[in-house]
């Protein structure tokens, strides 16, 4: 076992980050939170300001938990308005994670129109079938499937993940992926904006999935994922005149654009933050 002492300056908060939906091969047990992160089986809990775990060394903990940003100056720079700010004391202590571009790609694909345990049983059944065993400790364990591995798989297979109609996306993009492994780095590389635009023109990646990926894999904090809880909040919130049920694409573009300008470059933690918080965020009131 390792540890980690957590700062007293920069809180962390181990439950709120891995329970918040940013991720879906989490899963905790008898107080331990067991996940796989590329090619590594971690096991981690946390204890106060004392981070235990093993499966992997202090530098990608740190890493993987963005352990090094300076959470409280973000918070302060979103902290706009009396919603936000009971969301920032609600959650504070959640920080974003650094996905693998490839899976977390994938996991928003399967998370069309569906929940989350439905995405963490797709996710979970590809890596089973389809991914490399890894050393754990603590029971069996896979990698999530390289493009290359889904790309050989038929589709009546894929199908078999409960992937449904997600299953021609998936087979598209791990054959686009696997004949061009350099992608994640090239999306990285561009403004925001090219990076969207890019991630869309895979089939199957709407403007929600792009900018999750965006935020949650490539460290685009300007990415506001926009689903039906963050739009009932911004909603009731900040743009009451937002009209119907559904999300159309003019008003999707507006909420994201308007969060940008109001948020500012950590508009997607504030989107996490008022997620998280949906409750207490709601009832703390307009600014």
């Amino acid at each position: 076992m390792m540890t980690i002492v957590l700062r007293a300056d920069q809180p962390f908060d181990l439950d709120l980050t891995l329970a918040c939906g940013q991720a879906f091969r989490w899963e905790k047990t008898d107080g331990w939170w067991r996940g796989v992160v590329d090619d590594r089986a971690v096991r981690i809990r946390q204890d106060g300001d004392l981070l235990t775990f093993e499966g992997a060394d202090a530098g990608f903990v740190c890493d993987y938990f963005r352990l090094d940003q300076d959470l409280p100056a973000i918070l302060s720079s979103i902290d706009r308005d009396p919603a936000i700010g009971a969301a920032i004391r609600e959650c504070r202590g959640l920080r974003l994670v650094r996905q693998p571009p490839w899976e977390c790609l994938v996991s928003y694909l399967c998370a069309t129109n569906t929940n989350i345990p439905a995405v963490k049983r797709r996710v979970a059944l590809m890596a089973e079938r389809y991914g490399e065993p890894v050393d754990n400790p603590s029971g069996r364990a896979y990698a999530f499937p390289e493009p290359e591995a889904l790309a050989g798989v038929s589709h009546g297979d894929l199908w078999d993940c409960k992937l449904g109609y997600r299953t021609d996306y998936l087979c598209d993009a791990a054959r686009l992926a696997s004949e061009d492994p350099d992608w994640a780095e090239r999306v990285a590389a561009l403004p925001f904006e090219e990076a969207r635009q890019a991630l869309m023109q895979l089939r199957g990646v709407g403007p929600k999935a792009a900018d999750c990926v965006l935020l949650f894999a490539f460290g685009f904090f300007e990415a506001f994922p926009v689903d039906v809880w963050i739009r009932r909040i911004v909603g009731e919130t900040y743009l009451p005149d937002l009209t119907g049920k559904n999300c159309t694409p003019a008003e999707y573009e507006r909420i994201r654009r308007f969060a940008r300008d109001y948020f500012g470059e950590y508009a997607g933690y504030a989107q996490e933050y008022l997620y998280c918080a949906r409750g207490p965020a709601r009832r703390a009131g307009a600014p």
